[in-house]
């Protein structure tokens, strides 16, 4: 390759009208989340991962090879923190300790009954269905209860059609974020 010739996209690009992730941004995120892991650069951690947004443009990075990517990172440094709690003086408890609060919370909050376990939406604005919602928090509930089967990933790819009036977005995905870091720390 000469250095007149562009580099080679880090995943594929949309074609045609279809939109994706703004490769200038998701290139400058992966390489502050690589310095970070490898050299101990501007602090990334899981959560940052899980969280971090871009941009959509069109002929930008196909959504999904990126999303599983990012999946993978946010594995990564989930083990890692996981490791590093662990490693120090009374960590493993600590960390135990935290895993179980946060799920205590999240428990409390998925227990209110259907209906009323977020708030909601103006009756003109669009939330998430509360009924779709209120069948994922069941799951989610017997999992933090009882055990029942539910993988990380089921956690993280879950969707909700939209409805007027519906459960406010922000507050549903936080308690998402926070069983998906329950999951992680007890892996």
């Amino acid at each position: 390759m000469t250095s007149t010739e562009p580099a080679p996209a880090a995943f594929p690009l949309t074609r045609g009208r279809t939109k994706g992730y703004e490769p200038r941004a998701v290139d400058a995120f992966l390489e502050r989340a690589r310095e970070a892991f490898e050299r101990g650069g501007e602090p990334v951690t899981a959560a940052d991962v899980r969280q971090v947004a871009f941009p959509l443009v069109r002929r930008g990075y196909v959504i999904a090879s990126v999303d599983t990517a990012l999946t993978r990172i946010e594995d990564a440094f989930a083990a890692r923190e996981r490791d590093l709690a662990v490693a120090r003086p009374g960590g493993a408890r600590e960390w135990v300790g935290d895993a179980r609060e946060t799920a205590q919370v999240v428990l409390d909050r998925l227990a209110r009954p259907s209906g009323q376990r977020f708030a909601r939406v103006g009756a003109l604005r669009y939330g998430y269905r509360i009924d779709e919602v209120d069948l994922v928090a069941d799951k989610l509930t017997r999992y933090l209860a009882t055990g029942e089967p539910v993988t990380v990933d089921q956690v993280r790819n879950v969707a909700f059609r939209m409805q007027r009036g519906g459960y406010r977005e922000a507050q549903v995905d936080a308690v998402l974020d926070a069983v998906t870091e329950v999951m992680l720390a007890v892996a």
